[in-house]
């Protein structure tokens, strides 16, 4: 039976409002933090402004609120944000909450110690270590995001750093968000904290996504662009494995548990597959 009541969403974008909306939905208090008071929060949430990186002060308002989960939906796509979320571990942690959701939703993090995957990893391992309990949450690549990170929306063609025949995880956000809004409030706290939720929407090899888009592939070794260098880098974990929501990175293998093993968390959802979300 889950017993979590109260909830923090730190970050107000494509995960953080979806997620905020949906725990709203379920009857539970939800504050939304955020740096600007300008922001509209959804409907039942309460916008609460706050610096995120002044520890004292996310710790009073934890306590205000008697939160017992923190989500952060931090975009830490670089090494400086996701290492930003330290201040709301410390907070999360003197507050006495129950449970830390870190900012994975990407490629899993486990492993990793360079670059922004190393310190998202960084960043879990450290709530470990003040005996935080988290749960992350491995997407693989956002299903919908597919043509802006594989270059189909520049030239109509798939970028591809190497061979292009590695298998990785594609996951639709609705699906991901939902997914949260769920584990949240139906699971157990036994089935939540130290958890690792990998979750895969659907499968494929960026040569079967030039099938799939009915166009071809594109061999690149550099990504033109504002975006590029990034765009290159995901890419290139990819290519070497990471791209699957059940990599292993330090056996460098697709781990006993497996991509997709967290939907069985969430019986009976329906996961919407890449044809289905781009309409192929």
């Amino acid at each position: 039976m889950n017993t979590y009541k109260s909830f923090a969403v730190v970050g107000g974008g494509n995960v953080g409002l979806p997620v905020a909306t949906g725990l709203a939905a379920q009857n539970v208090s939800v504050i939304l933090l955020s740096r600007s008071s300008t922001k509209t929060p959804p409907s039942g949430v309460e916008l609460v402004q706050v610096d995120t990186s002044d520890v004292a002060a996310v710790t009073a308002v934890f306590k205000e609120h008697k939160v017992d989960v923190v989500i952060s939906t931090i975009n830490a796509t670089t090494p400086e944000n996701a290492a930003a979320q330290k201040p709301v571990v410390d907070a999360a942690k003197a507050a006495a909450v129950k449970l830390y959701v870190p900012g994975e939703f990407g490629f899993p993090s486990d492993g990793h110690t360079e670059e922004f995957l190393g310190a998202k990893n960084k960043i879990a391992e450290y709530a470990k270590s003040i005996e935080l309990p988290s749960a992350r949450i491995y997407t693989g690549v956002f299903t919908e995001y597919i043509p802006l990170l594989t270059g189909y929306n520049v030239n109509g063609k798939i970028w591809v750093i190497g061979k292009g025949d590695t298998p990785v995880s594609f996951t639709f956000l609705s699906d991901i968000t939902g997914f949260v809004v769920h584990a949240l409030t139906t699971l157990p706290p036994s089935e939540l904290e130290n958890r690792t939720f990998r979750l895969e929407g659907d499968r494929a090899t960026l040569n079967e996504l030039a099938t799939k888009f009915n166009t071809s592939v594109d061999h690149v070794d550099l990504i033109p662009g504002e975006g590029g260098d990034f765009i290159a880098h995901l890419l290139e974990l990819s290519e070497a494995g990471s791209g699957s929501s059940g990599w292993d990175e330090a056996n460098k293998r697709e781990g006993s548990e497996g991509a997709a093993s967290g939907n069985l968390s969430w019986p009976g959802h329906h996961w919407k597959t890449i044809k289905e979300v781009h309409n192929l």
